[in-house]
């Protein structure tokens, strides 16, 4: 089973980042052969199954060898000079505008990419924007979609369908004024409340402009594009809808069996009974994307040389609208595994391990395609922006895959092929003028950082985790070349919040620590760690005087942007929760509902939030770092 499991590309051990090995049991082995369609219940299975995967493509050894990337310096007009270059990142849903009706939209994004783009930044990431389920906005993680092809409608500002006038009247006519006010002022997104806001009130315009919007020569240049892909998704939308209204809420798999091929005769028929609802959501598609285009022109308007950096997920629900159409197996899909999930194996910051709940890709079929699925998405997700993050990069090369039941310590990694794909990403790179970046954290395989690098993916480094051998903070001059710097990401405290150690009274309140793990022993290691910073920081310039209180984080913001600043990498990321000086993360991993994920609000509107003058100090510490690099670095 051993020798199958290796045929198959399923790793039989496995180094967790503490540097302990693993062995994988045979129960998972079983599990995960299962899920690949070669199953090792007996020794004649097992000798059948290893025939076939002998047969199966190989994939290419030598990953670092191919096309690279287009590069930051050409993005930015520089060719073959190093980059010194700034950005933002920020959460599409938390930002404010006046007037929206609850959560972010492409009209707030716009805003944002302008005033950022005035002060001197390169770029903007932005959190993902890819379709969730319409039908059901109790499920709003942006990084568990259900089609990674198309948008979320709910990033759609009404007021680019007929004028901000006939919005207000439409939410009038619809009674629907008092809530969306109501949900504008809430500190949270109340996605539900949203969504039924936002939906009632869109799909109001469309019946009255949607013969005008027809009519325009970019929405049926958008669908001649979008083709079939479009129709499925549209069509997903509807069934999914009218399918849950009847108590059928587990996505296609719970549907009757005639509705779950996406080209048979019931679902036809029932396209044609619904051809204006299903109009409506395609509609509501090119909607979401000229939103989003718009976006993007703002931002290179505003003078930024890359502008929105589009975030690709891991992966998709496997009860979505993507892995519905491609069970028709004629649109290049990647071929959606089913009976395992996506996650990690415990790590220092998750010592239990994360379960994310997404179906994978089949590599098999990914290599017998030449990756046209996996085109097909970066060429979607790069359609309305200068630059891409792929989230998790480390599924290039292996996916941790949890057989459903189990506990993610009880996973092991599958084999992808990553040469293949990575000459994909260069190829789209490259045809899009597209820059590049891998979030490359977690358990890295030795040489996979390195193969990024031959390929031109910029790879990401976090504050918290670049330390020295003596486990001080990394001087900013030891940062390496050709990375993203930030000091945070979504699934992590941000820099106040690290400062306070409010991300241990949130582990220590939901019961999140592993084996050995306390709050008070997570305390006394942030204590330490705490002058460690503030340490660096001094040594670096960017801080004098003694280190402040732990509930005085502002002065330790500024310091860190400073510091990051004059780091060697080519690109520094600034979170706008780090920027605007906010206690709280975006993300808890390890929880659903537990704690807010995906719902925190920015504490004002734009632009006034980017005016501040703490938030303008703080842009100001972030370009002079850049500058003091440059001039240390001569």
């Amino acid at each position: 089973m051993q020798a199958l499991a290796a045929a198959a590309g399923i790793a039989t051990s496995w180094t967790d980042a503490a540097g302990q090995g693993h062995s994988v049991t045979p129960d998972t082995l079983r599990a995960l052969l299962a899920v690949l369609d070669l199953p090792a219940d007996s020794p004649a299975q097992i000798r059948e199954s290893l025939e076939r995967a002998a047969a199966l493509p190989p994939p290419r050894p030598d990953a670092a060898m191919g096309p690279r990337c287009f590069g930051l310096d050409a993005a930015l007009g520089q060719p073959g000079r190093p980059p010194r270059a700034w950005g933002a990142t920020a959460q599409l849903y938390g930002l404010r505008r006046s007037g929206d009706p609850g959560c972010g939209d492409t009209t707030a994004l716009a805003g944002l990419a302008r005033s950022l783009g005035k002060a001197g930044a390169c770029c903007l990431g932005v959190s993902p924007v890819h379709a969730l389920f319409g039908a059901d906005p109790h499920r709003w993680s942006p990084y568990a979609p259900s089609s990674r092809l198309f948008l979320n409608e709910l990033i759609i500002d009404p007021d680019d369908i007929a004028g901000p006038a006939e919005t207000a009247r439409a939410l009038e006519t619809l009674g629907l004024a008092a809530r969306a006010r109501a949900a504008a002022a809430a500190p949270l997104v109340d996605w539900p409340e949203v969504a039924a806001v936002k939906r009632a009130v869109i799909d109001h315009l469309l019946k009255a402009h949607g013969a005008r919007l027809a009519a325009d020569a970019d929405w049926q240049a958008f669908r001649a594009a979008r083709g079939r892909a479009l129709d499925d998704h549209a069509v997903f939308e509807v069934l999914d809808a009218r399918f849950r209204e009847q108590g059928l809420t587990g996505g296609w798999p719970s549907w009757p069996q005639d509705f779950r091929d996406p080209h048979g005769s019931s679902v036809a028929n029932m396209a044609k009974s619904a051809a204006e609802a299903v109009d409506r959501a395609r509609l509501r598609q090119w909607l979401a994307f000229r939103g989003l285009a718009g976006a993007q022109r703002a931002a290179t308007d505003a003078g930024m040389g890359v502008g929105l950096i589009a975030d690709l997920a891991i992966g998709v629900d496997g009860s979505g609208a993507q892995s519905w159409s491609e069970r028709a197996g004629d649109l290049n899909g990647a071929g959606i595994l089913t009976g395992a999930s996506i996650g990690a194996p415990p790590d220092l910051f998750n010592p239990l391990g994360q379960n994310w709940g997404l179906a994978a890709p089949s590599p098999r079929v990914m290599l017998e395609t030449g990756c046209a699925g996996f085109r097909q998405m970066l060429d979607a997700t790069l359609a309305a922006a200068g630059g891409i993050r792929i989230d998790h990069v480390l599924g290039l090369m292996r996916l941790w895959l949890i057989p459903d039941g189990a506990s993610p310590a009880e996973g092991a990694y599958l084999r992808y092929p990553l040469a293949e794909m990575l000459d994909v990403v260069a190829d789209v790179s490259q045809r899009r003028r597209a820059v590049v970046i891998g979030e490359d954290l977690g358990t890295v395989p030795d040489g996979f950082r390195a193969v990024l690098a031959a390929r031109g993916l910029m790879g990401t480094r976090v504050l918290w985790f670049e330390r020295d051998g003596t486990d001080g903070f990394r001087a900013p001059e030891a940062w390496e070349d050709g990375i993203t710097a930030t000091t945070t990401t979504h699934d992590l405290p941000t820099t106040a919040g690290w400062w306070q150690g409010l991300d241990i009274a949130w582990r220590e309140r939901l019961s999140l620590f592993g084996p050995g793990e306390t709050a008070a022993l997570a305390q006394e290691t942030r204590t330490r760690d705490r002058t460690r910073l503030w340490t660096a920081f001094t040594n670096a310039g960017t801080a004098t005087g003694p280190e402040p209180a732990p509930d005085t984080p502002a002065p330790v913001i500024d310091a860190a942007l400073d510091f990051l600043g004059r780091s060697r990498a080519p690109l520094v990321l600034a979170p706008l929760e780090d920027l605007v000086g906010l206690d709280d993360q975006p993300n808890l991993p390890g929880t659903i509902h537990e704690h807010p994920n995906w719902r925190r609000r920015m504490p004002a509107p734009l632009p006034g939030l980017v005016e501040t003058p703490a938030v303008v100090r703080r842009v100001g510490r972030v370009k002079m770092g850049r500058e003091k690099g440059v001039t240390r670095g001569r």
